[in-house]
């Protein structure tokens, strides 16, 4: 039976795993997306993770094609009771509009719910910070969404340690609802922007975390071993930043535990996350049915208190 864990105060239940959905209409297409969404459902997923800027970096895209393919899915499975959606605002390109004005916000979410195909979006994200606007109007424009029933919960994505506990202050001072869950980069070869006084605050705040890039790109797959490697994809360069620093020992650490576990690299570099002070779930993403079995089968994965050890030290 899979174990469920609360979003911080949020309400809001998951696996020890999100779902992205960045690769929906990029690299996996509508029929394919389809069978990981149901797939996810069926094992015991239970939040999908996007935005409205995905998928705007392909050639012809304007964002909002991930939305639009959960949203068929929807439409088609009958399972929006049996899921939770979280997307996002603030790093749309084009004609929609960046930042977090309280016009775009009120906008940007209309267009969501109507891509989604939902009254009620369930964890609304401020996808990066705008220090252009006051965060009191921020976080207004998210309680107006909030008491028309268009939003359940808000999180914050990409925003830095003191900006966080800013808005945390004004919250409070002002009445206004606060941010109850924290998407960061957080993985076991990119580890600064979270640990230390960001983790702290949540971990304070009991604010729910769910790490993107989980999987370092890939790196943390063992897909890419040396310079020979890097050719394997258009990341190779971002690779190569890795296996420059600690890539190599966290490799060699956690092949050690592969071994004792008979756990795949990916598994126990999820599982490592969803250990973490403060976290909650992970996200990734999965372009087949092949790679969303064995992510979720990181859900089941409780690694020693040694083993954990050993791979935070890998990284250290």
């Amino acid at each position: 039976m899979t174990v469920l864990r609360e979003l911080g105060t949020s309400g809001l239940m998951t696996p020890p795993l999100v779902l992205g959905g960045n690769v929906f209409g990029w690299t996996a297409d509508k029929a394919t997306s389809f069978r990981i969404l149901d797939r996810f459902v069926d094992a015991g997923g239970t939040m999908i993770d996007t935005a409205d800027v995905y998928s705007s970096w392909v050639p012809g895209h304007r964002g909002g094609e991930s939305e639009t393919i959960i949203g068929e899915w929807l439409r088609n499975s009958g399972k929006r009771d049996k899921v939770l959606l979280a997307t996002k605002v603030g790093m749309l390109d084009g004609e929609g509009g960046t930042g977090l004005a309280p016009a775009r916000i009120a906008a940007a979410a209309e267009a969501s719910l109507q891509r989604l195909g939902v009254d009620t979006i369930d964890l609304y994200f401020a996808h990066q910070d705008d220090e252009d606007v006051p965060q009191e109007e921020v976080l207004a424009a998210f309680a107006t969404l909030i008491e028309a029933g268009k939003v359940r919960t808000l999180g914050a994505s990409n925003f830095h340690a003191a900006r966080l506990k800013s808005a945390l202050d004004v919250a409070m001072r002002e009445g206004l609802p606060h941010y109850r869950v924290l998407q960061p980069e957080y993985n076991l070869v990119s580890r600064h922007k979270f640990e230390g006084e960001l983790q702290d605050l949540c971990v304070t705040h009991n604010i729910g975390v769910v790490p993107y890039y989980g999987l370092a790109s890939g790196f943390l797959t063992g897909k890419y071993r040396s310079e020979a490697d890097l050719g394997k994809s258009v990341r190779g360069g971002r690779m190569a930043a890795f296996l420059e620093s600690k890539g190599g020992t966290v490799l060699a650490a956690m092949d050690e535990v592969a071994a004792e576990t008979g756990a795949s690299l990916a598994q126990i570099a999820l599982a490592w996350l969803a250990a973490q002070a403060g976290v909650t779930a992970p996200i990734a993403s999965a372009t087949s049915i092949e790679q969303l079995d064995e992510l979720a089968g990181s859900w089941d994965l409780t690694l020693t208190s040694k083993q954990l050890d050993r791979l935070t030290a890998a990284g250290a």
